[in-house]
């Protein structure tokens, strides 16, 4: 993975590069195609605008989030680019064999080659009795308990090199290497690159001992940032990946050109990830839907704190928000996640967002 892949060459005067999250929000009154369509048309304008890479995230049995399946998405995704690079944020590994990853995003890999990022994550991107459904197991958490065995598998697939006398040393992910060392083989010299995602701890030391880039959840754990990110910097051991620490963060952000109209939406993305915690997941609601909710003390309390930890306001003052952020994390990328009930609204942030730190026009 050479730096370029990893840290981009350009990103206006943003202090690092500046990169896309897409939950591919199903608002109310919307479908999932109307969210599909919005994700081709901002992915379009993440590249025009110089957005670094552009990642998709598996969730399960949410209405109000389309992003079940990353590689079909992102395949769509590569059909309607040219540069940006492309990638999961992530794939939930436990809920799939290795080696359909592995071919997964071979695939994905052919079809756009050097642009694929693959990165991994070890919840299940759902509550449990669907971790359960998809894993075929009454025990969802098994899965996660052995993470470290799949991602070794997952990466001698993408490596194509299980040592003799393994069961798997006759099996191929394809495509892949092996088609390199195949008669005549032609076959790309990238493989896509594995970052390992995490809320905490966990995959922060994982990501660490084994030398891979490491993405954190700023947005939904934000009280776990610095500590996570201080423990991947402290185990990290040089690798054949790389030879220094690379950390990302996603960040809620939402810019608007009238301030009130951020608390607006903020406060229905709040509801949102509200009805969620409560086991009530449904389509994003508006803003007036929010408005007219009777919240409790403790569900206001809930939304005040949510609301907090999403970098919010005019282009200036969401600018100021994230110089802020990377100053107290060091984080050598922002991710940037902008949820809103409108495909319109979502577009209209990533614009001011780049316009703000004088990104390439489109």
């Amino acid at each position: 993975m050479s730096a370029d892949e990893i840290r981009g060459t350009t990103h206006g005067t943003a202090p690092v590069p500046l990169s896309v999250l897409d939950l591919v929000t199903v608002g109310a009154g919307s479908t999932a195609g109307d969210a599909l369509r919005t994700s081709v048309a901002l992915a379009r304008s993440a590249e025009a605008r110089g957005f670094h890479r552009y990642w998709v995230a598996e969730h399960h049995s949410m209405p109000g989030v389309a992003s079940s399946s990353p590689a079909v998405i992102l395949a769509h995704l590569a059909a309607h680019t040219d540069r940006i690079r492309l990638g999961s944020g992530g794939v939930m590994l436990p809920n799939h064999a290795p080696l359909v990853i592995a071919e997964q995003f071979g695939t994905l890999e052919a079809m756009a080659p050097g642009r694929i990022d693959l990165g991994l994550g070890r919840a299940p991107g759902t509550d449990g009795a669907t971790a359960a459904a998809l894993r075929r197991t009454d025990l969802p958490d098994q899965g996660a308990d052995d993470f470290p065995e799949q991602l070794a598998e997952l990466t001698r697939f993408l490596d194509d090199d299980f040592p003799d006398g393994h069961p798997y040393r006759r099996i191929h992910a394809i495509p892949g290497p092996v088609q390199a060392t195949a008669p005549g083989g032609v076959q790309s010299p990238h493989r896509p690159p594995v970052w390992l995602l995490g809320s905490s701890g966990f995959s922060a030391r994982l990501a660490g001992l084994l030398g891979l880039p490491f993405a954190f959840a700023h947005h939904f754990s934000a009280q776990n940032t610095i500590p996570a990110l201080d423990l991947y910097r402290q185990t990290f051991r040089p690798s054949a990946v790389l030879a220094e620490p690379y950390a990302l963060i996603g960040v809620s952000t939402l810019a608007t050109d009238d301030a009130r109209e951020a608390v607006r939406q903020t406060r229905a993305t709040a509801l949102n990830m509200l009805r969620l915690r409560m086991g009530r997941p449904g389509l994003f609601p508006d803003p007036a839907e929010a408005e007219k909710h009777e919240f409790s003390p403790m569900e206001e309390e809930f939304i005040t704190s949510w609301t907090a930890n999403i970098v919010h306001g005019t282009a200036d003052e969401v600018r100021s928000g994230l110089d802020d952020l990377h100053k107290r994390t060091g984080a050598d990328e922002l991710m940037l996640l902008s949820h809103a009930h409108r495909g319109e609204l979502r577009l209209r942030s990533y614009e001011l967002i780049a316009d703000a730190y004088g990104l390439p026009t489109a």
